[in-house]
């Protein structure tokens, strides 16, 4: 059998190592991808350091990637050998991206359409975890991804707790493209401000280290009134629960949390709160469709990488390099590394 390089994490908390791996074959639903970039998430480093989502070792890591289909499963329609793609992979031997060759169901794929490798790289994860923010967490029905009814929610306002990070910024642009007309506020460190109005689009930027962060969002709403929904996609909730205070007291008060590991925020009575997190897609209405609607927003020129990409290195030592980093706390750029 053909082998490849594998990037594993041999024990809990250990370095990556590279070593040699069977290349394996698509089954009939899945696609073959040679790996050219990898783009790694916090999620990479829970799942080395701290078993997160029940993790066992060793482990192929990575959920981020883009590359060239190098081989297609025999009910496989959509795609086909040599097109340059990116995909929602799944940790594990056949399909975590920290491998030269990874197999991916077809439905979570979609082509990269003009980007560069490790621009495409940075998409999935935080796209279809944001799509699950609004269509689950909100009940939000989504125009660009076909089959979606959400439950008629559509927002007059919505705050986006952490529009900094890459799920934040990810929210920003599909909730623009939702809901043209919502007036979208985001909170984020300082030195990014900018790049949330002014690339991603909302209205009102506001530094979340304020001193005076519930009275500055509501002074950016209409009539000082609040807000309809929050998206929080940094789990800000469980920091500080004055944050509550920003709703409309009449509205429908809806906060949307990403599942972080951590316990369930808690939110006051009258809250509707949902959890999300991208492995329920199966939930939405529609939910297969997702990398097919990323494919047609790109094809269009509808949607952009949300965040800046950091390229730390090649190969091994780069991704090595690159969990050292994200240990550290990465804020407004995405770190990605060349194959």
């Amino acid at each position: 059998m053909a082998t490849c390089t594998k990037y594993s994490c041999p024990s809990q908390s250990a370095p990556l190592t590279a070593s040699p791996f069977p290349i394996h074959a698509p089954s009939p639903t899945q696609v073959q991808v040679r790996i050219k970039a990898i783009a790694i998430n916090p999620a990479d480093t829970k799942m080395i350091d701290h078993s997160h989502r029940g993790t066992t070792y060793p482990l192929i890591p990575g959920l981020d990637g883009a590359g060239i289909i190098s081989a297609v499963g025999s009910s496989v329609t959509s795609f086909k050998v040599g097109d340059e793609v990116l995909a929602l992979f799944a940790p594990g031997d056949k399909g975590g991206s920290y491998q030269e060759y990874a197999l991916v169901d077809e439905a979570k794929v979609a082509k990269k359409s003009g980007l560069s490798f490790e621009e495409a790289a940075s998409l999935g994860v935080s796209y279809f975890t944001a799509v699950m923010g609004l269509g689950i967490g909100l009940g939000m029905s989504l125009p660009f991804i076909p089959g979606t009814v959400g439950d008629g929610f559509v927002p007059k306002t919505v705050l986006v707790l952490g529009g900094s990070s890459a799920l934040g910024a990810a929210s920003i642009l599909l909730l623009r493209l939702a809901v043209p007309s919502c007036r979208i506020l985001a909170t984020g460190s300082k030195r990014h401000l900018g790049h949330i109005t002014d690339y991603l689009g909302a209205d009102v930027a506001i530094d979340r280290n304020s001193g005076s962060l519930v009275a500055d969002i509501r002074a950016s709403t209409e009539g000082g009134k609040g807000i309809d929904a929050i998206i929080d996609t940094v789990g800000a909730g469980a920091e500080d629960s004055s944050i509550f205070e920003v709703f409309e007291s009449s509205g429908p008060k809806k906060y949307a949390q990403v599942w972080t590991g951590e316990d369930e925020i808690r939110v006051p009575e009258g809250v509707e709160s949902v959890l999300f997190r991208s492995r329920d897609f199966g939930l939405l209405q529609g939910g297969t469709n997702i990398m097919q609607g990323l494919q047609t927003l790109l094809e269009k020129g509808q949607y952009k990488p949300p965040l800046p990409v950091r390229i730390v290195g090649t190969g091994i030592n780069g991704l090595n390099q690159g969990l050292n980093l994200m240990r550290k706390g990465v804020s407004g750029e995405k770190l990605v590394v060349s194959l």
